[in-house]
């Protein structure tokens, strides 16, 4: 695979050479070279580039977030007649990022219909099935034969994005009546009617403002290949493809993961985002979690005389919070996902509430008895002297750890919860967010505990 300095190279020797360099390579390959090269050469490239493989190269999900750039660098002619080939929803992502002026200056650029197709588009959110669907389906009457199909399929494939399925109109109001799949048709009698291919279920549908995420959840459910998003008089205003999904997917994901690292969700490629960009995105949180973490120092303020008086308990201190913060973590990581995927619902809070708290306890135990052997045993073997009351002090931190960790269980559990219900994105429940909430109540929990067994002897 050529390397985009290769293709710079090439770029600036013979032209055959590098159409004949490119022509062995895949779209997708070249996507990812250009993504790596500076806007001014990517720019370039392309408009040397011929132009079906340009176009199928400007298709790719790969190229995404460097198309703004490369097109505000391009010939506006050459640029235009290059959006106006590309399928429907890459051209409206496309123009979701370019700034308003430059927009209507390059929307002159396009042909009257694809100026149409995309302001249609760009009236939707990018997150429902709207913004992500394309326009270019194919729909025939119910009236029409098998024959007549595969003779129009023949005719404007090239044309549309893809035909995995065909969408069957009611002649007089244009509704979706029934959708047959490529390979039903193939094998179908070509003297059928096409309503007549394949079963006759209720077709799966979703409308324009439905989350792009549950659109996800659809294709994976019934194993489709594309969802027709659908009007309220039942007419087909475009498809959400599986390339769509996977896309969508993709993006999800990592909204999900920088916002459990306990930051905004990045909107470019980590090495594009600027230091101030960066800064930006990450300081919001780190502020917040850091304010927070105060109350933990207030916490400790409050128990400084019991510190004082047992030292050794301030040895334990970062172990039985971590310890509380890794299980909140854990429990929130769960929760988020089982509501991501449906698994659970906001009403069955209590069923978790009541498998997280012995869970919790569960787990607690288990740290806990490790945490008390440790103790006992590292003062046998002459390891470290806790002092003479070393047994309760074992047992002070084997009891800490048991509440510590079934708090952080159910806390853990219970925050996602907390948050969909007030309209937050559970995703924002990060592991950092828990671990803070986790060590300002583990605290109060280990000096209470120790306050208990230790009250006559070390305190």
């Amino acid at each position: 695979m050529k390397h985009a300095p290769e293709l710079l190279y090439l770029l600036h020797g013979d032209a055959e050479e590098l159409n004949e360099a490119v022509s062995q390579m895949r779209a997708e390959d070249i996507a990812v070279a250009l993504r790596d090269l500076p806007p001014d050469a990517s720019a370039k490239l392309m408009t040397a580039l011929p132009f079906n493989l340009a176009v199928k190269v400007f298709d790719e999900p790969e190229l995404s977030h460097s198309r703004c750039e490369i097109v505000s660098r391009m010939d506006e002619t050459k640029a235009g007649n290059l959006i106006d080939a590309m399928s429907a929803d890459q051209q409206a992502d496309l123009f979701r990022e370019i700034p308003q002026t430059e927009r209507d200056r390059l929307l002159t650029r396009l042909s009257e219909p694809t100026r149409a197709s995309l302001k249609k588009l760009l009236e939707y959110a990018p997150e429902t099935a709207a913004g992500i669907m394309t326009t270019e389906f194919l729909s025939v009457p119910a009236s029409s034969t098998v024959a007549e199909t595969l003779d129009l399929i023949g005719r404007v494939a090239k044309e549309k994005e893809t035909v995995y399925a065909i969408y069957v109109l009611d002649p007089a109001t244009h509704s979706l009546l029934h959708v047959v799949a490529l390979r039903e048709l193939i094998s179908a009698s070509r003297e059928a009617r096409i309503i007549e291919v394949g079963s006759r279920r209720d077709p799966v549908t979703v409308v324009p403002g439905t989350d792009r995420e549950d659109v996800a959840r659809l294709v994976s459910r019934y194993n489709l290949l594309a969802v027709p998003v659908v009007d309220d008089a039942k007419r087909v205003i475009g498809i959400v493809t599986v390339d769509d999904i996977i896309d969508t997917l993709v993006k999800e994901q990592t909204e999900d993961v920088q916002r459990f690292g306990g930051m905004e969700a990045l909107d470019a490629p980590y090495m594009r985002i600027g230091m101030g960009g960066m800064i930006k995105k990450r300081a919001g949180w780190l502020c917040a979690l850091f304010v927070s973490e105060m109350l933990t120092a207030t916490a400790m303020q409050h128990f400084n005389t019991e510190i004082a008086k047992a030292t050794v308990l301030a040895m334990f201190i970062p172990l039985v919070m971590s310890s509380g913060g890794n299980s909140g973590s854990q429990a929130t990581s769960l929760i988020i996902r089982a509501l991501a995927l449906r698994e659970v619902k906001v009403s069955d809070w209590w069923r978790i509430a009541m498998r997280e708290l012995p869970t919790g306890l569960i787990l607690g135990a288990i740290l806990g008895v490790i945490g008390y052997t440790r103790i006992i045993l590292w003062q046998h073997i002459h390891f470290y002297d806790y002092g003479v009351h070393y047994q309760l002090v074992a047992l002070t931190i084997g009891t800490a750890l048991l509440g510590i960790v079934a708090f952080g269980s159910l806390a853990g559990s219970m925050l996602p919860f907390l948050l969909k219900r007030v309209g937050v994105d559970p995703a924002s429940a990060s592991a950092p967010f828990v671990a803070t909430l986790v060590d300002v109540t583990g605290l109060v929990i280990y000096f209470s505990v120790a306050y208990v067994i230790l009250r006559g002897t070390l305190l």
